[in-house]
């Protein structure tokens, strides 16, 4: 059993997607999946070398590979340069499984951060939601913390 979560990644950029940086970073205990015979994978359309650099960099303590020049990330829903995405797969003997799949908001529920936001009176004070005359409202993604913000607290220099 096998949790992907393709990690969206963008040619020659210092910092990577801050929303796919941000939700890899909560999962830095993953015993508890192992214990189910499962284990929960970053995959990067980037080249290996600078996925590792970039996972050093920022601190997330996940296995990560690389589909650098395959069209895996378009097969399952996270095509280069614009998707990201959860995909769960099952192996059985030679035959490989896509199981689940969730991208966009799906994804958001899979974290804890958003989860214990939304509980907020004022929730995630972004535009999307239904909110009162005169709450507060942001830009969506304008509250998360920036893949810089990231590295600082949890990269290899922090």
């Amino acid at each position: 059993q096998l949790i992907v979560y393709n990690h969206m990644w963008f040619e020659d950029a210092e910092w990577q997607c801050s929303g796919c940086t941000g939700f890899t970073t909560q999962f830095t205990r993953l015993m508890g999946v192992e214990k189910f015979d499962a284990r929960f994978v970053i995959v990067t359309q980037g080249p290996i070398d600078e996925a590792l650099a970039y996972k050093r960099k920022v601190g997330n303590a996940m296995t990560w590979y690389s589909t650098a020049n395959s069209s895996f990330g378009s097969d399952v829903g996270a095509p280069p340069n614009a998707g990201f995405a959860v995909n769960v797969f099952l192996r059985d003997g030679d035959k490989v499984y896509r199981t689940w799949h969730t991208d966009g908001r799906g994804v958001e529920q899979l974290s804890h951060l958003f989860g214990l936001a939304d509980l907020l009176p004022y929730g995630r004070q972004e535009e999307w939601q239904d909110s009162p005359e005169g709450w507060p409202q942001q830009p969506t993604g304008s509250r998360w913390a920036q893949s810089k913000e990231i590295a600082a607290a949890y990269g290899e220099n922090s």
